[in-house]
C-alpha cells in the first residue's frame, strides 16, 4: 500500500513538472506521456530516410513527436502512429491535431502485435524509438516501464511487425543504446531485414558512442557508415553536423 501510494505521488510530481516543448513549426503537450521530448526522438525524426515514402508507420509514437516531424519533412506522406497506452495515445492524437500536418497524420491506440495482424497497409517507411531495457531496477513510475523496459514490445514482436508491415523496398529505422543496437542489428537478420545505414553518436567528441541510428531493408546491401557528434565542450554549443540535421526543428538553433 505504501509503494503504492509513493508511485501516485511521483506520477503527480513527474506530471507537474511536465511543460509543452516549442518547435519552430509545432508544439508538443507532454503532461501526460511518460517519456518527454528527448535527443534521441529528434535525431530519429531527422535521420530517417523520407525519399519517396509515401505511406509512413511511428512504432510506439508517444507525444507523436517523431510522426510529426516526419509530417514536416514530407509533402504528401500518410503517417500513422500506433501507441498502446491510452493517455499517451489521446495526447498524440491532439498534438497531431494541432500541428500544421493534421490532415496527413492518423494517431492508433492498439498494440503494434494486434496492429500488425489486422492491417493490410505496407509503409514505405517504418521508425521507431523502441523501449530497450530487458532487465534490471524497474521505476516506481509504473507507466515509464512499459516505455523503457521491453515488456510489452519486446525485440522479436517488434522485428516481426515491422517486416510483416514494410513494403518490399521499405526501410525500418530506430534508435537504440549502442549495446543494444548492435544486438538488435544481429537480431533483425534472423527476421530477414538487413542493416544497411549506420549512424553512430557521441555527446561530444571526446565521449564514447552513446547511441546508434540503424535503418533496415529486406534485401541486402553494403552497410554505411558514419558518425555524428552532438555538441562541443560548451552545453548547447552544437555542433555544425548536429544543426545541419535538426536545425529545422529547435526553435534555438
Amino acid at each position: 500500500m505504501v509503494n503504492f501510494v509513493i508511485s501516485k505521488l511521483i506520477n503527480m510530481i513527474v506530471r507537474k513538472k511536465s511543460v509543452p516543448f516549442h518547435f519552430k513549426q509545432f508544439t508538443i503537450v507532454q503532461d501526460r506521456c511518460s517519456m518527454k521530448v528527448g535527443t534521441d526522438g529528434v535525431l530519429l525524426g531527422a535521420w530517417a530516410d523520407v525519399d519517396g515514402a509515401t505511406n509512413i508507420l511511428d512504432i510506439g509514437t508517444g507525444t507523436g513527436l517523431i510522426a510529426i516531424m516526419l509530417a514536416q519533412r514530407t509533402k504528401k506522406a500518410m503517417i500513422d502512429g500506433v501507441e498502446i497506452n491510452e493517455e499517451a495515445f489521446q495526447q498524440a492524437t491532439e498534438n497531431m491535431k494541432s500541428s500544421p500536418w493534421s490532415d496527413r497524420l492518423n494517431a492508433i491506440g492498439d498494440a503494434i502485435q494486434h496492429y500488425a495482424k489486422s492491417t493490410t497497409k505496407q509503409y514505405d517507411l517504418i521508425v521507431s524509438n523502441p523501449p530497450f531495457f530487458s532487465g534490471g531496477t524497474f521505476s516506481h513510475i509504473e507507466y515509464r516501464n512499459e516505455v523503457r523496459h521491453t515488456i510489452k514490445l519486446p525485440n522479436g514482436d517488434l522485428l516481426s511487425a515491422a517486416r510483416g508491415l514494410l513494403a518490399e523496398s521499405g526501410k525500418f529505422c530506430v534508435i537504440l543504446p549502442t549495446l543494444e543496437g548492435l544486438r538488435f542489428q544481429e537480431r533483425a537478420q534472423n527476421y530477414r531485414l538487413f542493416c544497411t545505414k549506420m549512424t553512430e553518436v557521441r555527446p561530444k567528441h571526446d565521449k564514447p558512442i552513446e547511441r546508434v541510428l540503424l535503418q533496415f531493408e529486406k534485401q541486402p546491401s553494403p552497410l554505411v557508415k558514419s558518425e555524428i557528434v552532438i555538441q562541443y565542450e560548451e552545453r548547447n554549443h552544437f555542433t555544425k553536423d548536429y544543426i545541419n540535421l535538426t536545425g529545422d526543428f529547435y526553435l534555438k538553433m
